[in-house]
């Protein structure tokens, strides 16, 4: 959930701000004389859309997720059963 807040409202609710982004992932921009100038997340989501953003650069990793997905719709699948029994999982 994304929240807004003044620079001068955001500083004595720090603490808050801080609790609410670490247990409910909200996300907060941070606002300067009414312009968004930052945006405070967790590290969870930092990390996660960095990760996002390292897949995407890649082409072939993309183009691999694509094919898959065309599988999928395709019904060019094989059951998770099936796979534990070639494989002894």
């Amino acid at each position: 959930m994304e929240k807004t807040i003044s620079l001068k409202n955001v500083r004595p609710q720090l603490p808050a701000v801080v609790d609410d982004i670490d247990k409910q992932m909200s996300r907060y921009v941070i606002t300067k004389r009414g312009k968004p100038v930052v945006m405070m997340i967790s590290i969870d989501d930092y990390n996660s859309l960095h990760e996002t953003l390292d897949i995407l650069a890649d082409k072939e990793l993309v183009q691999g997720i694509a094919e898959g997905m065309n599988d999928i719709r395709a019904g060019r699948t094989v059951p998770w059963e099936t796979i534990k029994k070639e494989h002894n999982l």
